[in-house]
């Protein structure tokens, strides 16, 4: 609008634009690369954990023997999703107390216990994944290239290793398929960017969508049996 002004005017214009950073410059790198990599390393683990679990119990026989057991399928459920939800929690206090030490120096913001739902819902959404990795492989090693397959890239284009800010369009446009993207910009907004607790409901609500969806495929292509 600018240039086709100046050039029907042949007038310099009479204002400028001009960017700048909104966001505290004082912020360490630490505050962007702490929800990063938190982001990955539960994404890897409930996904992995998940998928090779349910492998290895349907090649020992295991899923069978449960299925007879006089314990129901949803309280095997429960545990084994209860088991995942207590690692990821102990990871997310291990790398905060990691982040905070001097050396680091990680600056918590006001808000930043919302990451706690945050990494639950994370949590599911991952497991869900590697449910339905594992519904359909045959082998660990077979659930473990396919688990790679989904994890690794998403890792790049999701947000954790690169700052969407600088990412090209079509990145940008990739990443919002993606459920490491939620999980790591909800945690900046209230571990990093100082937002208020609100600002990760979207998030939560877009991971809990993400792993009800995926989990019923998950659900119609399980098999308790190689066969």
């Amino acid at each position: 609008m600018q240039d086709a002004n100046q050039a029907a005017s042949g007038q310099p214009p009479r204002f400028t634009l001009s960017a700048s950073q909104v966001e505290d410059k004082s912020l360490k790198p630490i505050q962007y690369f702490t929800p990063g990599l938190l982001g990955w390393a539960l994404a890897s683990g409930a996904t992995f954990g998940a998928a090779i679990t349910l492998v290895s119990w349907r090649q020992d026989k295991l899923l069978r023997r449960l299925r007879l057991a006089p314990v129901g399928t949803g309280s095997i459920v429960a545990a084994r999703i209860g088991i995942a939800l207590a690692i990821g929690l102990i990871q997310l206090a291990v790398f905060l107390a990691i982040a905070k030490l001097p050396y680091f120096g990680l600056q918590l913001t006001a808000a930043w216990w919302m990451t706690i739902p945050l990494v639950i819902c994370g949590i599911l959404a991952f497991m869900s994944i590697g449910l339905l990795v594992g519904a359909i492989a045959k082998t660990q090693q077979a659930a473990t290239s396919i688990a790679n397959l989904i994890i690794l890239p998403m890792a790049f284009l999701g947000g954790a290793f690169i700052p969407l800010d600088f990412a090209p369009d079509w990145v940008r446009q990739a990443s919002y398929v993606m459920p490491l993207r939620y999980l790591v910009t909800g945690m900046q907004d209230v571990m990093a960017r100082g937002e208020g607790p609100a600002a990760a409901l979207p998030a939560i609500g877009i991971l809990l969508g993400f792993t009800l969806v995926v989990s019923l495929f998950a659900v119609r292509m399980f098999r308790w049996d190689d066969i």
